[in-house]
Order: structure tokens, then sequence, then C-alpha cells
């Protein structure tokens, strides 16, 4: 048997890879839901579904859409058939649209009209320092954190990339988003958002595979300790009993990260968060309004249209976590007229505080973050905390549970031969 410890995007994408295989699976889940930081609830005071958080898939997320494919639900993810990104300046009241042509060939720069209002051509020479940039360095250590292109393009992408005030933030990081994304050119980066919900789109269709495929999913179920014998994991503690891990079971665990640190004796892991806010207004968006918007000079960062409501996303916002939330959604609405030409009064809304959305990722919180493989030849980490080589993503937690079967497939065949 292999025993799953979390049912969040890198343990359901660990349990559909390696059912997938045929393999015999068992995911235990401390919530009374699956999706972890990924999940949609019924908002009672909105009286709809939403979303805890606005997350954003890149078209060139190739472990993303291949989880999507394997459970049926890669119609869920919706986008333009472009790369077109739209921003605001609520500093000076420009609009732009940055249009980018599919390859990598970035022909685009070339034209004032399709590049970063106010930009030339030469000032996208500065990506080049953060394609392939030394180790342990912050973004600020490697390219220069001013000007036109700083403030109104990398700041705002990666400040949303990587949950962390850009300048601060990780430099290897950074590439890794970089090098997938805005190097391979426009086809690389459609923006994609799940439709009607994340739950709809990663969730549901998931646990409907798994159910399909015969795996046990337990909800209410946390996880109270680990026992270790020698080199190997012997058992997993519950409230209500412990269960007997044999030398032919595997465990992944695909816990949290301050979560995993109490249940496995010296692991290091990261131990700085962020936060990320997000505001949810119940408006029916006028015809025509882009999907999502990126916000220069304002509280909201990016605003997002949605059939049925207007929705925005603040990163690295640490310093809005405590604020009150009625004080943040008039500043949000505020930023969302300005952006869209809106003259409405506040509509009914909701504020979600995710306090610990993310690992902080800076240099040293990068090199706290554990392989998959661990000292007990039976247990294999998963999360996006872990050393995928890309900052805490949906495209990051899906890899990191692909790996994570890998493991498990190794450490089978290897008891099999012992």
């Amino acid at each position: 048997m292999i025993y799953i410890i979390g049912a969040g995007l890198a343990g359901l994408s660990a349990a559909v890879e390696l059912t997938s295989r045929g393999l015999p699976v068992t995911v235990f889940e401390a919530s009374a839901q699956a999706g972890g930081r990924c999940r949609s609830y019924v908002d009672p005071v909105l009286e709809m579904t939403l979303d805890n958080g606005n997350h954003l898939v890149l078209s060139g997320n190739h472990a993303t859409f291949a989880y999507l494919r394997k459970i049926g639900a890669e119609d869920h993810l919706v986008g333009p058939d472009e790369a077109t990104l739209d921003f605001h300046d609520l500093r000076t009241s420009e609009s732009w649209t940055i249009r980018p042509n599919p390859s990598a060939l970035a022909w685009w720069l070339l034209s004032p009209k399709r590049r970063v209002l106010g930009t030339k051509t030469t000032d996208y020479l500065a990506l080049v320092g953060l394609i392939a940039p030394p180790a342990n360095r912050r973004i600020d250590q490697v390219i220069s954190c001013e000007g036109v292109l700083w403030d109104r393009l990398l700041e705002p992408f990666l400040l949303s990339a990587l949950n962390t005030e850009a300048k601060s933030a990780s430099a290897t990081l950074a590439g890794a988003v970089i090098r997938e994304s805005l190097a391979l050119g426009g086809n690389a980066y459609r923006p994609r958002v799940a439709h009607p919900t994340l739950s709809a789109a990663f969730i549901d269709p998931a646990l409907a595979y798994l159910a399909a495929q015969g795996a046990d999913v337990r909800f209410g179920q946390p996880v109270r300790g680990l026992t270790f014998e020698g080199d190997r994991v012997s058992g997993l503690g519950f409230a209500d009993g412990d269960v007997t891990v044999t030398d032919a079971d595997t465990v992944v665990l695909a816990a949290p990260a301050w979560i995993s640190q109490t249940l496995v004796p010296g692991l290091t892991a990261p131990n700085a968060f962020n936060a990320i806010v997000n505001g949810h207004f119940r408006f029916t968006p006028p015809p025509g309004l882009p999907p999502i918007v990126g916000v220069i000079g304002g509280t909201a960062q990016w605003i997002f249209s949605f059939d049925d409501r207007l929705s925005v996303t603040v990163s690295g916002a640490d310093d809005l976590a405590d604020q009150d939330r009625e004080a943040l959604a008039r500043r949000f609405w505020a930023d969302i007229c300005a952006v869209h030409g809106l003259t409405a009064p506040l509509p009914p809304w909701r504020i979600v505080k995710e306090r610990r959305a993310t690992f902080a990722a800076t240099p040293e919180q990068n090199a706290r973050r554990p392989k998959a493989r661990t000292d007990w030849r039976n247990l294999i980490l998963a999360g996006d905390w872990t050393a995928t080589g890309l900052p805490a993503t949906i495209e990051g937690a899906i890899r990191s549970g692909g790996t994570a079967a890998k493991g498990v497939a190794d450490a089978r065949a290897a008891n099999f031969k012992g």
C-alpha cells in the first residue's frame, strides 16, 4: 500500500500518477475537503461559489496540463488564444496591452504598440541577467530594479510568481519562471484560469478519477505522528488508532511545510511564509472587460473579471493581512472602478486572507527546500515547498507529486530487489 498524507494538489497529483500505474493508494486528509490552498467553497455572504484565490496558470505549465488531461479536466482551464496581457497605471491613468508573438524570437519588442508603454527595445536586455543567474543571489543583486520596464512589467510579474517582494526574492527562482515563460515566447504564457472554479478544474475530477481507480480517500484524518524504526517509517498515528506500515508499504508526506517539520525528525524546510489577500465582489461586469488586468500604483495588483463577479489579488500582502476587511474592500473597489471606469457603489464583498499562502521565495528560504527522497527509505516528500526548482505555484505542486510518484516507484523497485 502507498499511504499519502495530504490531499492538496501535491498529494492528489501523486495519487493520480500512482493509481494510473495500477498501484494501491490510500490518502489521508486532515480537513473535510481536498485541495488545500487550491479550493472552492460556497460563500454565505455572496451566495456564490468562490475560489480561495485567483490562481493563474500559464499555457506552458506542462505538468499541470498533463495532470488535467489524465483526470479528464483540461477543458476547465480557459483563456485567450494569444498571450495578451493588459495593464493600467493608476498613477498616470494610462493603459496598454502587451502582445508578444508566439515564438521565442521576440520580434514584438520592435513595436512600440506591442511592448510595455514607455519602454525601449534595449530595456528588455535586462532579462538576460535572469536567464541563468548566479546561485543564492537576490534579484536586485543580478539586475537593476528600477526604470519603466521594472515598474510596469518585471516587478508585478515576479511579485505574483514568487509571492515575495521582488527585489529581495531569489534570482534562481525568478530565472526558472522566466526560462519557462517569457523566454519561450507567447505560446508558453497564454494566461489560463479555472472555469467555473478551482475545485471543478483541479479537485473534483481528480477525486472522481481516484474513486474509479479504487483509491481510498479519507477526510477528517489528521496524522498525529509518524513512527520510525531504523531506516524506515513503521507506523502512522491517528486519533482513532495507528496504521502499521509494512516493509512493502511507502509513505508520501504531502502536508504543508510547517506540519511536515513536526512529523519528520530533523527535517529542514522553509519556515518563513508570505500572505496573499483576495477580494471578491458580487457584481456583473459590463461586456468587453479584459479577463485579467495588471494594476500599477494601486492597492490591487491584479483584477479578474468573471461572469458573475470581479476579483482582486494582492501577492506579498503581509502588510494587508492585518488590516480591516471593509477598509480593504473599499480600497480594492476604488481601484476596480478607476481601472474599468465604473461608478457603481460598493457591492457585496468578501475578503479572503491566506496568511501562509507560500514560502517566502528568498535565496535563504529556497536553500531550505528538501528533496523528495529522505533519509528513510520508504518516506517521500511532496509539496510546492520541496525542491521543485520552481516557486510555490500550482505547477510546482503538481510537479512535486510527479516526482514523489517516481520516488515511490524507485523505492518499491529497490525493496523488491532487496
